[in-house]
């Protein structure tokens, strides 16, 4: 698991100032949150991560001369430390599916309440992704009428190692689950939950969450009929 610094970096990408400056003012009240540089499109959001490395970016998507998602394409392919969280209006699956391909960790909504900003900007800065519920219900609608199902029903798992206890946590985590929620269904601590995704992380290959919802789908452990 990755550390979470004492107070997270963060840069803010919004091509209206009013957003930019309601958002920098938001965020500087919040314990542990610091606000390094706002951005006016997605090329100085860019430009500025590269020269203050911020932990995190809370980007937009439709931004003038570089929009959201080639700007987080760009973080990515420069080998950025810098992790994205997206903030936008937009959430119909063309920008929703683009931003994850991208290489966002984190989707959340404009009408997001400073305290669901907060939780995403630590999730992503911890290593983890958090999608807003209606962009994951998406997510799982669209993964499942992509996962073909042969005549013989849902495919075979492959032979990964996981045991019944990581298979259980992998098909919650499919149905949209926290580890708090987690914890409380599989009677666990949540702690322990934790440990489980480090191994399925470490046993799929899987990079975060998110990619763990799609890996459940592809080998038919979502647990939906």
């Amino acid at each position: 698991m990755i550390a979470v610094p004492d107070r997270i970096r963060v840069l803010i990408a919004d091509d209206q100032k009013v957003v930019r400056d309601g958002l920098a003012m938001m965020l500087g009240l919040l314990d542990g949150i610091e606000v390094v540089g706002t951005a006016g499109d997605g090329a100085d959001a860019v430009r500025q991560a590269g020269a203050a490395e911020p932990d995190v970016v809370l980007m937009d998507l439709s931004m003038p001369n570089v929009d959201g998602i080639e700007a987080t394409r760009q973080l990515v392919a420069a080998g950025s430390r810098t992790r994205v969280v997206v903030l936008t209006t937009y959430a119909d699956d063309t920008w929703v599916f683009g931003a994850l391909q991208a290489g966002a960790r984190g989707f959340i909504t404009k009408d997001a309440g400073a305290e669901q900003i907060r939780d995403a900007i630590v999730a992503v800065a911890s290593g983890e992704a958090q999608l807003d519920p209606s962009v994951q219900r998406r997510l799982l609608e669209t993964l499942a009428h992509r996962t073909p199902v042969g005549v013989g029903g849902p495919p075979a798992p492959p032979d990964d190692g996981l045991t019944a206890r990581e298979t259980e946590v992998l098909t919650e985590i499919a149905q949209g689950l926290s580890n708090a929620e987690i914890a409380q269904r599989l009677f666990v601590s949540e702690a322990t939950v934790k440990t489980h995704v480090n191994h399925l992380l470490a046993k799929t290959g899987c990079r975060d969450r998110a990619a763990l919802v799609a890996y459940a789908f592809r080998t038919g452990r979502a647990g939906m009929d």
